[in-house]
């Protein structure tokens, strides 16, 4: 069976009861509100259906993690031995000082989240690549667990083998064999879970702080300008600090750089394990997809690299000088979508296909020379999913868009949104979907 097979086997399901499976969607409403999946103060929205995937869809996903980990490396790689190739990235001193920064381990990208547009093995199209600050593992466990004690899928579960791809304990284990690259002496290392209060998802913080105390791990949760570098270590109070699981986005630390002087020293100093550490930038900045498509890029890569990159990296450029490129985006609103060069949660993203012709060139005026890409615009792949509204069962197509959990330069599970807008993301309107492997 295909996802398409089973998705459809799973609708007619919920169709056979509709009032018995609403009674129940307002159960799991209720767990949700009073769980951990809480995003900006509100519970995560979701949907009494779930996004379902065969075995033959994660193999699809490990080639492809597999792939983009083996570019990405190279181009790290380049990064780090070329000065002229860093001009590329047009990144600041500083940033480009605590790149080259040895972080002490033998993995660039200890952790990511790899985004994309997903039908099937041939047909795909990346939409963002996510390093550091990586989250929402804790939604897709969390609202998973529930709906998988729901009597939909306890019924579904009558035919099939369903499972969840565990994200929490998982990384606590990978991030200490990680740790233990960078130092094997210290048994049990102080952990720390780094962000801005500001910034940070407090309930996902708190859930992988637990997992890391018991697995025997003294963990906090501590804001960067509250650290003390002092006497070779890093420290938070009396808390002597020995690994740091960085979720502080880095166009946020370099602008907050100035807040944070102990922390940046320390880092310098290596004074700490980070995971992961600030070369992850490299490719975590959305100009990576107009870098892999330059002529230089393509050259050091295998003939299956460069076709992999052709086929689904969407072609990307720099927004800004000259008037030819300007023309060329502004007449044809519809095959673009604009991006800044690095904020996260889709904050600036405009698309040309939601506005009007003289909306999108005052945009487009206001973005020019101003840090932004232009993309070509792909239409995300959709999927029915059943939607209880006012106690009535509808079928609805979403669009989605997939994100892949990498740990480790691994596949290890599976983030999705849905929605009906072009642009998917959680300041639009959205369903956050648990995963759900069926055999």
């Amino acid at each position: 069976m295909n996802w398409k097979e089973i998705n459809k086997e799973y609708i007619n399901l919920i169709k056979s009861d509709p009032e018995g499976y609403i009674a129940d969607y307002k159960i799991a409403k209720e767990k949700v509100a009073n769980s951990t999946a809480i995003y900006k103060g509100k519970p995560v929205p979701f949907l009494y259906h779930p996004m379902f995937y065969t075995e033959e869809d994660v193999e699809n996903f490990r080639k492809i993690g597999d792939t983009l980990i083996s570019i990405t490396n190279k181009v790290t790689q380049r990064y780090l031995d070329s000065k002229e190739f860093r001009k590329k990235f047009e990144y600041s001193p500083l940033l480009e000082e605590l790149i080259l920064v040895d972080n002490g381990y033998d993995i660039n990208v200890p952790i990511g989240r790899f985004d994309l547009f997903y039908d099937n093995k041939d047909n795909f199209k990346f939409c963002e690549l996510n390093t550091d600050g990586s989250s929402a593992m804790n939604e897709d466990n969390t609202i998973g667990n529930i709906l998988l004690q729901t009597k939909g899928l306890q019924d579904f579960s009558q035919k099939h083998s369903l499972s969840l791809f565990e994200l929490i304990n998982r990384w606590v284990d990978d991030s200490i064999s990680i740790f233990r690259k960078w130092n094997s002496e210290i048994e049990k290392p102080n952990v720390a879970i780094i962000d801005f209060t500001e910034s940070g998802t407090s309930k996902e913080f708190e859930v992988f702080k637990n997992a890391f105390i018991k697995k025997g791990y003294n963990t906090i949760i501590a804001d960067p300008r509250d650290l003390k570098y002092r006497n070779g270590h890093l420290y938070f109070e009396d808390f002597k600090i020995d690994l740091v699981y960085r979720r502080i986005v880095t166009f946020e630390l370099i602008e907050k750089a100035h807040e944070v002087p102990d922390f940046i020293e320390a880092y310098k100093n290596k004074a700490f394990c980070c995971i992961g550490s600030i070369k992850s930038q490299i490719i975590h900045n959305k100009i990576i997809f107009k870098i892999l498509h330059d002529e230089d890029t393509l050259e050091f890569l295998s003939e299956d690299e460069r076709n992999f990159v052709k086929r689904h990296i969407p072609v990307t450029g720099l927004f800004k000088g000259e008037k030819e490129v300007y023309n060329r985006v502004l007449n044809d609103k519809d095959r673009y979508i604009m991006k800044p060069l690095d904020l996260n949660a889709s904050r600036g993203v405009y698309a040309g296909r939601d506005l009007s012709q003289d909306e999108w060139k005052k945009r487009l005026d206001e973005s020019f020379d101003k840090d932004y890409l232009y993309q070509e615009f792909f239409e995300p792949f959709t999927r029915e999913h059943v939607v209880f509204g006012d106690d009535e069962l509808k079928i609805e197509e979403f669009r989605s868009i997939v994100g892949l959990f990498m740990y480790k330069e691994k596949f290890a599970g599976i983030y999705t949104r849905i929605g009906k807008n072009n642009i998917i993301s959680g300041v639009t309107d959205y369903y956050t979907l648990p995963n759900i492997l069926v055999k």
